[in-house]
């Protein structure tokens, strides 16, 4: 196995004669995580979707397809605009994953269906079907939408609600009435239900940053896996007792693939995170994936004996802000970030431990926390494998494109 100061010099290497900032994923590291995956769901008689806003890059999309081969579905899309621009570029099946409120997005959809593609997105509100059918009514076509579930962990009637706000449907039979509602539409296409257990998928199970010991955390991942099987299983015998179809049924994530796997409900579960390795999910039980991702900044400067300051490397991940939200320094290993000043926008100073020796020019090596926020950052992708750069992916941001 490599080591870190191996891997290290392997990089520097492969990035001499480039300036920096640049974006390196190592595609042997991302080949051997779509392999780990496809292993694990292999024989479950599910299928994997690639979450899109893990990777935002068509080229490392295509990849990682291509490696997965019959495995994967198809694409989990966060955006109707992006849905619409990877339906351009020759993907098809995706699934916008989060619901919109705007008739321009609705046509968007619609025209990406008028032109022969598959692209559906999550639902659970009317005014979403409104203007779904409209669109739909308009181009001539019917637009596939899936039912979006809140499957959090509700006690005492909702008063206590451990995860993250998504949908308004929480109950078996308030699910198979929006479901029905959608299958007597002239203009719309029952495609499935989404059932994403976020707070499971994104507790890890052993993460020092937190504010709970790894025990709390996985007791509560017990319980909340434990009643998500039942609420989807609920929901399942609902839709039998009614005779509905049942399509597909979504679930699952990077952080609580192997739970998912168990569920005899989800017919498919959408991976992102897992091909790239961000560092949030280091510090999992189940499922541990290779670090795949990587920035790369200069060293400009040493202040003092034992540290060192790089160029920029304020490149803060979404959500609850902590220090798990910050990228970390990973190569060489031992570096760390200051408290008091943490990754800057221009500058980033970092402790030195008395083994490594760093002068100016030479390159550290970052991880950020979100896989898929890196793209946002950086025009291209430097695509490493062994000791060279195989090529260069463009980024959603290098192709000219930018989803919110």
């Amino acid at each position: 196995m490599e080591t870190r100061q191996h891997r290290y010099e392997r990089y520097r290497k492969t990035l001499a004669g480039e300036a920096l900032p640049v974006a390196l994923v190592d595609l042997g590291a991302v080949d051997a995580n779509v392999d780990a995956v496809v292993s694990l769901v292999r024989g479950s008689g599910k299928t994997l979707r690639i979450g899109t806003k893990s990777v935002r890059s068509v080229d490392l999309l295509r990849h990682m397809l291509t490696r997965g081969g019959p495995s994967f579905r198809g694409l989990m899309a966060y955006a109707p605009a992006e849905a619409r621009f990877l339906a351009a570029q020759g993907f098809d099946d995706i699934l916008v994953a989060y619901p919109t409120a705007q008739a321009a997005d609705a046509r968007l959809l619609a025209e990406a269906n008028h032109d022969g593609k598959r692209v559906s997105i999550a639902v659970e509100e009317p005014i979403h079907l409104d203007i779904l059918e409209a669109a739909a009514a308009t181009y001539g076509v019917r637009i596939p939408v899936v039912v979006d579930i809140d499957v959090s962990l509700r006690r005492f009637g909702g008063r206590v609600h451990l995860g993250v706000r998504r949908s308004s449907l929480h109950e078996a039979r308030g699910v198979a009435d929006f479901a029905e509602r959608v299958v007597s539409s002239r203009h719309l296409a029952f495609a499935g239900l989404l059932g994403y257990e976020a707070h499971i998928a994104g507790t890890p199970d052993q993460t020092p940053l937190g504010p709970l010991p790894p025990s709390a955390k996985r007791a509560f991942k017990r319980i909340a896996c434990a009643a998500v099987t039942t609420l989807r299983s609920e929901i399942t015998t609902e839709f039998e007792r009614r005779r509905l179809p049942l399509p597909l049924f979504n679930g699952g994530g990077t952080g609580s693939v192997a739970s998912s796997l168990r569920d005899p409900s989800l017919t498919e579960i959408t991976v992102g995170s897992g091909f790239l390795g961000s560092h949030l999910f280091d510090h999992y039980d189940d499922f541990r994936p290779a670090p795949a991702a990587f920035f790369a900044l200069q060293v400009t400067r040493k202040p003092a004996p034992g540290f060192v300051t790089c160029q920029g490397g304020g490149l803060i991940a979404s959500g609850a802000a902590g220090p798990d939200r910050l990228p970390i320094p990973y190569l060489p290993e031992g570096l760390r970030l200051l408290d008091l000043e943490g990754a800057g926008e221009v500058q980033t100073p970092l402790a030195v431990p008395p083994r490594v020796h760093l002068a100016p020019g030479d390159p550290v090596f970052f991880r950020h926390a979100k896989a898929g926020e890196l793209a946002t950052f950086f025009r291209d992708y430097l695509l490493v494998r062994g000791d060279r750069v195989e090529s260069r992916a463009l980024t959603y941001r290098g192709a000219g494109e930018c989803f919110h």
